[in-house]
């Protein structure tokens, strides 16, 4: 097991900032936070997206149900990385559009938009 840095205080969903350091249930670095899927007005939070260290890897979304905690300078996932899903065109997202109402996968359609609109 890694040793995390000092996470500070936890915080909610709404306070977490971009660029902040993703770890798995082992410690592990997965990457930062480069998005967090909301629903503002409901307050709602599906997620994060998660950008991985290494251009050459794909980014991840880590549904709430799999984030452990929240802190200042940190999320601690309740997974390994390797569960994190990858929001692609072909199969979480297109389970997305069939899956209705679940929770992780309107989460994940929600990831796969916010990562294909132009920029």
């Amino acid at each position: 097991m890694n040793v995390v840095e000092d996470l500070g205080a936890k915080v909610s969903y709404l306070a977490l900032p971009v660029g902040t350091r993703v770890y798995d249930v082992d410690s592990a670095p997965v990457g930062v936070v480069e998005h967090m899927l909301t629903d503002e007005p409901k307050d709602i939070f599906h997620g994060i997206i998660v950008a991985p260290p290494g251009s050459d890897q794909s980014h991840r979304f880590a549904h709430r149900e799999q984030i452990a905690d929240l802190y200042e300078r940190g999320v601690v996932l309740s997974v390994p990385g390797a569960e994190m899903h990858e929001p692609s065109e072909d199969t979480p997202a297109r389970r997305a559009e069939a899956a209705g109402d679940d929770p992780v996968q309107v989460g994940l359609r929600h990831a796969w938009e916010w990562l294909s609109r132009p920029r």
